[in-house]
Order: structure tokens, then C-alpha cells, then sequence
């Protein structure tokens, strides 16, 4: 299958076994996506409300941090994604659209 790559020119960096920038932000990156499951996790299980509240400002925070470390790479051609199949999403679409009958209050999909 002939997938077409979107990203954007890669900008070179030192191909050393001493860590360089794509290196550091890409384990920056990993780590925020960890840390924002893990919030994500314990915004879930928090009962107390003030808790809460301080946890969802932390989240908001590492997950605005997690968005500006994958534009990075992104923007530095670091970061490759492959342009969708026309054709697989649409049969992604009509297999979740088929599950509609089975929500309890009615469907949101259009």
C-alpha cells in the first residue's frame, strides 16, 4: 500500500551516541504522554474536590506541555504521520455508525 507521509523537512542533528536535541525532546515528549495518562488516571479515582481541581490543573498543564513537544517535532520533520486511506476511514465510519443502535439515549453522529 503506497501511504503518503505528511511531515515537514527534517532538520539534521548530530548522529552521535551522545544524546541530541530530537533525542531530549523526543524522550520529553514520552514522558509528558506518560504523565498526562497517569493524571488522566488519577482525575478518574479522585474523590475529594479540592484534590481534583489541583490534579486538572497539573493535567491541563503537562497536556498543553505534551501538545508543544509533538508541534516541535513535528515542525522540525521529526515527528512523520501517514495521510489516512479515503477508503478505511470510511469503513471505520460505517462499522461505529452500525454500533448507533446500541447507545442508550440516542445518537450524536450526523
Amino acid at each position: 500500500m503506497n501511504q503518503q507521509k505528511v511531515q515537514n523537512p527534517e532538520t539534521q542533528v548530530a548522529k552521535t551516541p551522545q544524546m541530541n536535541d530530537r533525542d531530549f525532546i523526543n524522550d520529553l515528549l514520552a514522558t509528558e504522554k506518560y504523565m498526562t495518562a497517569s493524571y488522566s488516571t488519577a482525575l478518574n479515582e479522585a474523590s475529594n474536590e479540592k484534590l481534583y481541581d489541583d490534579l486538572l490543573s497539573i493535567f491541563t498543564e503537562t497536556q498543553n506541555m505534551q501538545r508543544e513537544l509533538y508541534d516541535l517535532m513535528f515542525r522540525e520533520g521529526w515527528y512523520k504521520l501517514e495521510s489516512a486511506d479515503q477508503q478505511k476511514l470510511q469503513q471505520a465510519y460505517q462499522q461505529f455508525k452500525g454500533y448507533e443502535s446500541q447507545f442508550p439515549y440516542g445518537s450524536s453522529l450526523q
